[in-house]
C-alpha cells in the first residue's frame, strides 16, 4: 500500500508540474484573475446590486476557467506520453496501469484545486474590501437612528461574504474534478487530444441542456418508448452538470441546504469514481 500511493503521488507530482509549465493555465489564469479583479470597478450600483453582481461575475469566471482547465489539461495528458514515448517507460516499471491513470488524475486535480484556492482568495479578498468600503460610507452618510444605523449595517453584512459562497465554489471545484475524469476516460481511447476535447466539450454541453431537452421531449403527448429510453440512457451516461450551478441562488441570497450540499457533492463522487473506473478498464486492454 505504502508503495502503491508513493507511484501514485510521483506520477500526479509529476503531472502537476508538467501542467504548470503548459502556457493555457497561464493565459486562462490571468483570463480568470482579470475578469474578477475587474468586477470590483463595474458602473455603481446600491450596495446590494453591487455584492450580487460582483458574486455573479466572479462564480462565473470560476466555473468557465475551471471547466475548460478540466477539459484541455485531461485531454492532452496520454496523447502527449504516447508522443513522447514517456509511458512506456513508466509502464515498463512496476507500476499498474490504473495507478497510472490515477496519478495523472491526481495531478490535475492538484491543479484544479489551487486555482479555486487562487481564484477563491482573491475573491473572497475584492469582496471584503467592498464590503468594508460599504460599511465605512453607510457609517458617514447615514442620518437616522442608532437603530436604523445598526439594521443599515447588517444589511450590508449580510449582503457581503458568506459560507454559501465557499460552498458553492467548492461544487465548482467537484464539477471540474467529474469533467476531468469524463475526459481521462475519452482519451483512453481518443487517438488524439483534439478529439477528446471535442467529445468532453460534447459531453459538457450536454450535462448542461439535458434537464431542458428532456422536459421538452417529455412535455408532449404520445410520447414513445424509444425516446423515454433514449432520455433515460442520456441521463445515465452524462450527469446533470446543472445540478452543481447553485451560484445563482447563493448570490440571490438563498441559504444552500447542507443535505442539498451533500447530496451534490455525492454526485460529482459517484461519476467521478464510475469514469475512472471505466477508464482503468479501457485501458488495461488496450494495446500499446
Amino acid at each position: 500500500m505504502t508503495g502503491s500511493l508513493s507511484r501514485i503521488t510521483a506520477i500526479g507530482r509529476n503531472t502537476f508540474t508538467g501542467l504548470v509549465r503548459q502556457k493555457v493555465f497561464y493565459f486562462l489564469l490571468i483570463f480568470a484573475l482579470v475578469v474578477i479583479g475587474n468586477s470590483a470597478f463595474l458602473a455603481k450600483f446600491s450596495f446590494q446590486e453591487e455584492f450580487q453582481m460582483l458574486k455573479d461575475v466572479a462564480l462565473g469566471a470560476m466555473a468557465v476557467f475551471l471547466c475548460l482547465l478540466a477539459i484541455l489539461t485531461t485531454a492532452n495528458l496520454l496523447p502527449r506520453d504516447l508522443e513522447d514515448r514517456t509511458i512506456f517507460t513508466i509502464l515498463s516499471k512496476p507500476v499498474p496501469r490504473h495507478e497510472y491513470l490515477l496519478g495523472k488524475l491526481l495531478g490535475v486535480v492538484i491543479l484544479l484545486a489551487l486555482s479555486t484556492l487562487v481564484m477563491g482568495i482573491l475573491f473572497v479578498g475584492v469582496l471584503f474590501l467592498r464590503e468594508q468600503a460599504a460599511l465605512a460610507e453607510t457609517c458617514a452618510t447615514f442620518s437616522g437612528s442608532a437603530q436604523d444605523l445598526a439594521a443599515a449595517l447588517d444589511a450590508v453584512h449580510k449582503g457581503g461574504f458568506s459560507w454559501d459562497l465557499v460552498a458553492a465554489m467548492v461544487l465548482l471545484l467537484v464539477k471540474s474534478i467529474l469533467l476531468a475524469s469524463l475526459t481521462l476516460l475519452v482519451s483512453t481511447f481518443a487517438t488524439s487530444g483534439i478529439f477528446a476535447i471535442l467529445v468532453a466539450a460534447s459531453a459538457y454541453f450536454i450535462g448542461h441542456l439535458q434537464v431542458t431537452a428532456r422536459e421538452y421531449w417529455m412535455s408532449g403527448i404520445g410520447i414513445h418508448w424509444w425516446t423515454r429510453v433514449f432520455t433515460a440512457v442520456v441521463a445515465l451516461l452524462f450527469p446533470d452538470l446543472q445540478a452543481f450551478n447553485l451560484s445563482d441562488d447563493i448570490v440571490a441570497g438563498t441559504s444552500l441546504p447542507v443535505g442539498l450540499f451533500l447530496q451534490t457533492l455525492a454526485l460529482g463522487g459517484v461519476y467521478t469514481a464510475v469514469y475512472y473506473a471505466v477508464a482503468c478498464f479501457l485501458f488495461q486492454n488496450r494495446e500499446l
